[in-house]
């Protein structure tokens, strides 16, 4: 796809500092950001980063959002390989997403899950993922029936892509003018699910937004978005919370 070769906008204007609530832990092979709740918990959100890496500010601002919900924990999931940089060439760009198979992860999910059942105590577990960690969401939530709950947020679909089996509810959220996913795309998506899923599903467009609209800062840059990104937070939230 062409639109592939052009700098996707996770990656430009909007990385922001703001105080970490989380830390650095090592879980088995690889290396994760975890957030604790300031009460007991038995619920755990495991967060999927894009191709930005576990590192991202945006992404771990999110685990820290996630956090009244119980653990967050944001592994790696390229498991030490180098995460997209903005500045990399984007004609390598599907050379380089060859190496980092968002389905190929259960043995990092193995080690997350057994961490947060064993370490932290959750019984009630829920995924959500961003760009690449939307596939990666779609593939767990057709693997492990202990994830009770789902969210994908703005994740590239395939003619070919199997949806047909998720285990459990799952929410995805879209942007209206995202230049990375037509919503030709969306209504395809909709339509296996209807044909098929035999789960609750919810499947949300937002007006006016563009791709990784949920998780970047931009209220403060154009105040317009605020509205649809803070419901889409919202509903992100309201997601967990039913489920899990």
């Amino acid at each position: 796809m062409a639109n592939k070769l052009r700098p996707c906008p996770c990656a430009t204007g909007d990385r922001f500092d703001y105080e970490v609530c989380g830390q650095e832990v090592q879980v088995e092979h690889i290396k994760a950001y975890v957030c604790k709740p300031s009460g007991k918990s038995d619920k755990a959100v495991v967060v999927i980063h894009d191709i930005f890496g576990w590192q991202l500010p945006n992404t771990r601002y999110m685990a820290d959002l996630l956090t009244a919900n119980g653990y967050i924990h944001l592994p790696d999931f390229f498991v030490g390989k180098e995460a997209w940089k903005p500045s990399d060439d984007w004609s390598k760009f599907d050379d380089w997403l060859k190496t980092r198979d968002a389905r190929k992860i259960n043995k990092e999910a193995d080690a997350v899950l057994k961490y947060l059942k064993e370490q932290c105590g959750a019984k009630k577990l829920g995924v959500i993922g961003f760009c690449w960690g939307c596939i990666a969401v779609r593939h767990l939530m057709m693997t492990y029936p202990q994830l009770k709950a789902g969210v994908s947020l703005y994740g590239l679909i395939k003619d070919s892509d199997d949806v047909s089996n998720l285990l459990n509810p799952t929410f995805f959220i879209f942007a209206e003018k995202d230049e990375f996913i037509p919503l030709g795309q969306v209504t395809l998506l909709e339509q296996k699910l209807k044909q098929n899923c035999k789960v609750d599903y919810e499947v949300k467009i937002y007006p006016g937004q563009t791709h990784g609209f949920v998780h970047h800062k931009r209220e403060d840059i154009n105040p317009q978005d605020k509205p649809c990104i803070e419901e889409g937070r919202k509903d992100m939230i309201n997601l967990l919370n039913k489920y899990i």
